[in-house]
């Protein structure tokens, strides 16, 4: 049989890498691109698994069996994609993405290498950025906030899978002036998937199974300073958040509960009109009516966000809760999303399956 990873590209497909594509979001990537109707995948690489085929690490994606697993080999990237999916350490990604740039493929980056400025990497990444000069060309990818900017874009930094969530709850709130931007509390809990394939103490089944684990409290988390950058944007003004994510016995699933202070009068009527005004035109968000709340099940699967709002009169809270897939909508999903803005291609397509349910 002729290696997989040199057969023609079908007349008309882009050719596409996924690079860390071993990983849970990677192999979600390639799962949502295999049903791509303009897309081919060209190159798979990653680390471990590396000389292996894609069937041999992920027998669900039968589309893609044959399909070799190679080195991160940036040449061969360059010579054979015009896009490339990095699902790789936040490190390597902020080493490899302007490797890949400059040689003329598009990037779309699932790590956190290229969300926030250069000044703030030592503190919350643990690393000095090796390119600061491309963090100003980065367009955060959260295309129901930053649609315009994701279109023709070369570097896509593609959001956090909590950021994702707060940001799309709150944004519009903001914005309108109907919830203060300060002392937004977010209680976010996430699916064991979200921690990533390889197992550590707090993710082995055994410590996992029936807990409910907070951690990163005290404004420790990377997420926040994301957060705060993400929603300030869409809102046009500084926004500090107070975030405490947990991780929950589940496989997949991320709710994120914001409780932010309401403004004077403010209803849950009101507040959910803000919020169905904003994404009108927003094909994989779903506000919820009066009454119903998300629930991340409903999500999996599924490029979705479910996003619902009650208002506690008594307490002048706003409670503001969204929904979603964290390998799909809070990554992979989304990074798809992200490229059919980018090449123009329908922001739907390879997106259109409904959620898994039950």
């Amino acid at each position: 049989m002729q290696d997989a990873a040199y057969l023609p590209i079908l007349m008309g497909q882009l050719p596409i890498a996924v690079l860390g594509a071993s990983g849970y979001a990677g192999a979600e990537s390639l799962r949502l691109l295999a049903g791509h109707p303009e897309a081919e995948v060209v190159v798979a690489a990653g680390g471990r698994a590396a000389g292996q085929r894609v069937g041999a690490i992920a027998p669900h994606l039968s589309a893609l069996a044959d399909l070799p697993i190679g080195e991160l080999d940036p040449g061969a990237v360059i010579d054979r994609a015009e896009v490339a999916l990095l699902a790789l350490p936040h490190e390597e990604s902020a080493r490899l993405a302007p490797v890949l740039l400059e040689g003329g493929v598009r990037v779309i980056d699932l790590s956190g290498a290229f969300r926030l400025p250069a000044e703030d990497y030592p503190a919350w990444y643990g690393f000095a950025h090796p390119a600061p000069a491309w963090l100003g060309k980065a367009v955060y990818g959260l295309p129901e906030l930053f649609r315009e900017q994701i279109v023709g874009a070369e570097l896509v930094a593609n959001p956090g899978c909590y950021p994702t969530a707060a940001a799309l709850a709150l944004a519009p709130l903001v914005r309108a002036g109907l919830v203060g931007a300060g002392g937004i509390v977010i209680d976010a809990k996430s699916g064991i998937s979200g921690a990533g394939r390889t197992p550590t103490d707090a993710t082995h089944f055994a410590a996992a199974d029936g807990s409910i684990r907070p951690y990163a409290a005290g404004g420790a988390h990377r997420h926040t300073p994301e957060i705060e950058r993400a929603i300030g944007a869409a809102a046009g003004g500084a926004v500090s958040v107070s975030f405490v994510p947990h991780l929950v016995p589940a496989t997949r699933g991320l709710v994120a509960t914001c409780f932010a202070r309401a403004s004077a009068g403010l209803t849950t009527g009101a507040a959910l009109a803000v919020l169905s005004e904003a994404y009108a035109g927003a094909p994989f968000v779903r506000v919820l009516p009066a009454g119903s709340l998300p629930d991340s099940k409903r999500t999996t699967g599924a490029n979705a966000v479910e996003i619902g709002a009650a208002i506690d009169a008594r307490t002048g809270t706003a409670v503001v809760v969204a929904a979603l897939d964290n390998l799909v909508k809070g990554a992979a999903g989304q990074a798809v999303q992200n490229l059919n803005l980018m090449m123009g291609y329908a922001e739907t397509a390879g997106l259109e399956a409904m959620a898994v349910y039950p």
